[in-house]
Order: structure tokens, then C-alpha cells, then sequence
């Protein structure tokens, strides 16, 4: 597999992309990626850094004649969101990528495939090694840990980098340039209990598996109106604990603050005697999940089956108060942009529901373009939990980036993209969460602009990249640092 996409052209871009899908990255997990690009700069004699939070920068000087042009840098981080489909055993820590190409596109067999970000570096590395283009002084700057909470760019120090220009490429539409992006805060809530070890004589224990939906990245997919796994079943639950006496032993949904659930789990007990009506009420909203997502869910699946009994349950209260807060929860899109037509403003991913011992864990990653917006969206859902007698905390939470149209570096390559292509690009405002606006916030005077091409379903097992739009993205980005 690794000689088919190895020879897609651009080869070297393709080259770089492939060993990077033969790295195990996933956030948390940097040092062997670090380590390669760190051997990879110094092995094409440039000057090679990294930084106390693990950042690896790369510089390449100017062709000669084009040392008086500014510096322009390339952004990319090196991490990659592991999501797998449950049918595989895939283990991100130490398992390569089934990278391979199907018809235009490359994409990856039940993992996500790391092109978010792995396209946005092999660009960056592609340039650094290639003899043949020209430009200005050029910096590479690989951030590290981006998908949860973007420690890389947030560990930036004033002084690390020399340029004022920036092009990032982690967006993810070919033709557009994107000049701005939501921030974003995480809302961890927790219930704890002491676990109930009564259960009533003659009770069956059933599993609960809600799977087959696709997911994908909780902000540039959300508006897309995909189902959240912890939504559907939760909303199940309210109606079996109602009717038929249903109690929740466990729960599992979810697995990445960042990607739209697409699997959730429970293990419920109940009297026996209702077990025939209940396998009933699961086919019957299977049907309904089907009929509502026609088209957009084809794939849901809802299950049951008898297990072992559990040898404690979730405490009635918490059990209720649990599901009365995430039948609750707002979820999805929440405003749109009116500057920007059919771009989402605020949103909520009701990311992950996860029980332990003695412990319900909960976790929202809320997105917004606004930072009055933003607050007031954790507000609410801090009510709603508070309600239910929930521990509510804010963890990491970052600003956006703000639009600036009369970006120098947007006006070249405005002009840039129509000399190459016969039209004016798409200039966009992104809801997710660039490393542009922390960056910013280390360098103030940063002037940047965001592009990538056709990414698809990052942040899922159906995550692919667009063969031809990589290279009209490779072509314009050479023109670009001509120009520049």
C-alpha cells in the first residue's frame, strides 16, 4: 500500500504523509513524531529547534535574491485524533496506519487516517526539502498535542519565531481561505455516589449498544445534523426507566471531547417478566432513529442483550438526575454567524458519558465564535447539570481568532489564487478551533491566513483527504511564497 500513495503526485507531499501514517501520534503521544522531524531538518542541514513544550521549528533561508523578502511561516501540528471503529483492534500507541487510496481519495481501513494535520506538515516538509522553489525566508513551525487542548500553541513563547506571517494549513476545503475560527471551553461535570448493591430478585441484566453512526469533528461537522450517540441513548433510557422500572448499572458513550460520539453503551437491569416489551421498545427506536436520520444516519444500529447481573447499580437519584440532565443538555448547532452566511457561530458536543466507581463523568466541548456567546452557552449547561446536582468546572478554554480582511498575506493570496485558477477564493471564518488565535495571543501583530485541501469526516474512521486537491493546494502554495 505504501508504493501507491507514495507515487501519487505531488510525490515528495505524498512521501512525508505516508511515513507520518507509519508514526503512531496520537496527542499525548509526540515524542517519536518530534523526534523524526527534528532528524528530518537537521539531516537537510537547516537550522532546527524545539521548544521546552516540544514545538519543533525548521528554517529555511531565502533563495538567493529574496533575502530582503519577510519570513513567511508554515503551521501545522503533528498530533492526530484516534478514533477507531469497535469491530478492529487498533492500538494507536504503537499500530502504523492502513493507509490506501480509493479512487480520489486517500483514506485509511476502520482508524481515522491523521491527514488532520499530517497533509498540513508533509506541505511544510515538502517545502523545507525541496531545492527547486522559490521564495523568502521561510519558518516551519510543528506544534504538538493540538486536539486536546492545544498545549503546543498555547506553550508558544514571544521570540521563538522570527516571522510575522503565517499560513496555517490545517483547514480543510480547497479554494477557501479561512480568516478567523471559533474559541472554545470544556466543561467537565461529575456526579458521585456511593454504588447501589441492591438489586431486586428475579431482576435480568441487559447491554445496550447504540453504534453504526458516523461522528466526525465536533466543529466543522456539526452543522451537518448527525446524530450524538449519547443523545439517542439517552433518551431511550428516559423512556424504559419510566415504563418499565429500567435501572442503569453503567454507562459508556463517547470517547473525544472533540468528535461527535458515534457509539454509546449501557448495561441496565430490569424484572424479567419485562424483558419481551423492552427488546420491543429498542427495535421500535431503532425504527424511529432510523426514519428521523433517513439519509443522513443510514448506519444507526441499536441492540440488546442479556449479560451478566452487574453487582451494584447507579444510585436511583443520580440515575434520574443523570438522565433528566442529558435529555436536557443542549446540543449541536446553537447560532449562526450573519456576517458569514451559513457558518455556525455557537455550538455544544455533548462529547462523553462515562461511569466508574462511584464516579459519572461528563464532558462538553462548547464552540463559539463569540466569547460573550461562548459564556453564556457553558452558563446554561452549567445550569441544567447544577439542577441535577452535578459538580460543574471549566477546563481549558481558548479565544478565537478574529477576522482581519484587510490581512496582507489574504490580499496576496486572494490574488495569488485567481492568477492560478481564473477565480476569486472563498474567504471564511471556520467553526472549530485553529491554533491561529493562541498564536496570536503570543504574537500580536501575526498576520495570518488558514488553508488545506478537501478533508472529509476528520475525527472519524471515515476521515479521507482529496487527491487532486492536494496538489492544486501544493501548486498555490508555491505560488504563494513566490509571491510573498
Amino acid at each position: 500500500m505504501s508504493a501507491e500513495i507514495k507515487n501519487l503526485s505531488p510525490e515528495h507531499v505524498w512521501g512525508y504523509f505516508y511515513d507520518l501514517t507509519q508514526i503512531p501520534r496520537p496527542t499525548g503521544q509526540m515524542e517519536a513524531v518530534t523526534r523524526y522531524v527534528v532528524d528530518f531538518g537537521k539531516s537537510l542541514g537547516l537550522e532546527t529547534l524545539q521548544d521546552e513544550v516540544g514545538n519543533v521549528l525548521i528554517r529555511k533561508p531565502a533563495t538567493p535574491g529574496m533575502e530582503g523578502r519577510k519570513t513567511v511561516i508554515l503551521q501545522s501540528h503533528l498530533d492526530m485524533v484516534p478514533q477507531k471503529n469497535s469491530s478492529v483492534a487498533h492500538d494507536f500507541s504503537k499500530d502504523p496506519i492502513d493507509a490506501y487510496v480509493e479512487g480520489d481519495w486517500v483514506t485509511a481501513r476502520d482508524t481515522t487516517l491523521g491527514a488532520d494535520n499530517g497533509i498540513g506538515a508533509a506541505y511544510a516538509m515538502a517545502v523545507l526539502s525541496d531545492t527547486s522553489l522559490t521564495h523568502g525566508p521561510v519558518e516551519a513551525l510543528f506544534t504538538v498535542d493540538e486536539e486536546v487542548g492545544m498545549d503546543g500553541a498555547f506553550g508558544l513563547k514571544p521570540g521563538f519565531l522570527k516571522g510575522e506571517t503565517m499560513i496555517n494549513c490545517d483547514s480543510e476545503k480547497e479554494g477557501e481561505l479561512f480568516v478567523g475560527c471559533a474559541g472554545g471551553a470544556d466543561l467537565n461535570i461529575s456526579f458521585q455516589y456511593k454504588d447501589d448493591p441492591y438489586i431486586p430478585e428475579g431482576d435480568v441484566a441487559v447491554k445496550l449498544s447504540l453504534t453504526g453512526l458516523k461522528g466526525g469533528h465536533s466543529g466543522v461537522d456539526i452543522h451537518l445534523g448527525r446524530a450524538n450517540a449519547n443523545k439517542l441513548l439517552f433518551r431511550f433510557l428516559k423512556e424504559a426507566v419510566m415504563e418499565y422500572g429500567v435501572r442503569l448499572a453503567s454507562v459508556d458513550g463517547g470517547s473525544l471531547r472533540n468528535a461527535i460520539p458515534r457509539e454509546a453503551f449501557a448495561i441496565v437491569t430490569l424484572p424479567e417478566d419485562e424483558a419481551d416489551v423492552f427488546w420491543e421498545l429498542v427495535s421500535d427506536y431503532q425504527d424511529l432513529y432510523r426514519s428521523e436520520f433517513a439519509g443522513v444516519e443510514d448506519g444507526v444500529t441499536f441492540a440488546a442483550e442479556k449479560v451478566e447481573l452487574p453487582t451494584t447499580l447507579i444510585p436511583e437519584e443520580i440515575q434520574d438526575a443523570l438522565i433528566n440532565a442529558i435529555v436536557g443538555c443542549r446540543n449541536g448547532v446553537l447560532s449562526m454567524l450573519s456576517d458569514f452566511p451559513g457558518t455556525v457561530e455557537s455550538s455544544s458536543n455533548l462529547a462523553i458519558v462515562k461511569s466508574s466507581e462511584g464516579l459519572i463523568e461528563v464532558k462538553i466541548l462548547v464552540r463559539s465564535s463569540s466569547e460573550t456567546r461562548k459564556a453564556a452557552v457553558c452558563s446554561s449547561l452549567e445550569s441544567v447539570f447544577a439542577l441535577a446536582g452535578a459538580r460543574v468546572e471549566e477546563g481549558s478554554s481558548y479565544n478565537g481568532w478574529q477576522p482581519n480582511i484587510n490581512s496582507p498575506i489574504l490580499q496576496a493570496m486572494q490574488a495569488t489564487y485567481e492568477a492560478l485558477y481564473g477565480r476569486k477564493p472563498a474567504v471564511k471564518v471556520m467553526h472549530a478551533g485553529l491554533e491561529c488565535g493562541i498564536i496570536q495571543g503570543a504574537y500580536p501583530t501575526m498576520d495570518m491566513v488558514s488553508i488545506g485541501p478537501d478533508l472529509e469526516f476528520p475525527h472519524s474512521p471515515d476521515e479521507r483527504v482529496n487527491i487532486p486537491s492536494v496538489a492544486k493546494v501544493w501548486d498555490f502554495l508555491k505560488a504563494t511564497l513566490e509571491r510573498v
